[in-house]
């Protein structure tokens, strides 16, 4: 098989395009596949057992400020901690693919389900899993960076 990279402006920019022919459609499976599993991983603390376990980056929802450590929660609903300080796990969890939107809270931007303007300057965001976070006043011009 062979490989071509193209760009193209109209894309987002967390999109990838693969172009195939069209008898090739039985083969996307396996690419895809392949591309999942190369996917970034980030080793979370399971509470319940204290066990180590990789999640894929773009499972991430929430991650919150809890003292000395993070609490994670997936788009699951499943909820992990992260033996960092939010601060030092911003490094992990970079834009466009995160969005920093308080002092105690980062996103997953693929999860945003909308998002509208609040009490105070403030812009609630819903998430796919229904949960409502509030973007800080001071967070508002790199949170719409991030999302244009």
């Amino acid at each position: 098989m062979k490989i071509v990279f193209e760009t193209d402006a109209g894309l987002d920019r967390r999109t990838a395009k693969i172009a195939t022919h069209p008898e090739e459609q039985a083969s996307w499976t396996p690419i895809r596949e392949a591309l999942e599993r190369s996917e970034d991983k980030i080793g979370l603390i399971n509470a319940a057992n204290d066990r180590v376990v990789q999640v894929p980056l773009s499972k991430i929802a929430v991650i919150e400020s809890e003292d000395r450590m993070c609490g994670v929660t997936l788009i699951t609903g499943e909820r992990y901690l992260l033996n960092k300080r939010l601060k030092a796990a911003e490094d992990d969890f970079v834009s466009p693919r995160f969005v920093r939107i308080n002092n105690r809270t980062v996103i997953g931007t693929a999860h945003i389900r909308e998002f509208s303007s609040a009490a105070h300057a403030r812009i609630e965001v819903v998430l796919t899993d229904g949960s409502t976070h509030a973007v800080n006043r001071f967070y508002i011009p790199q949170f719409r960076r991030v999302l244009t």
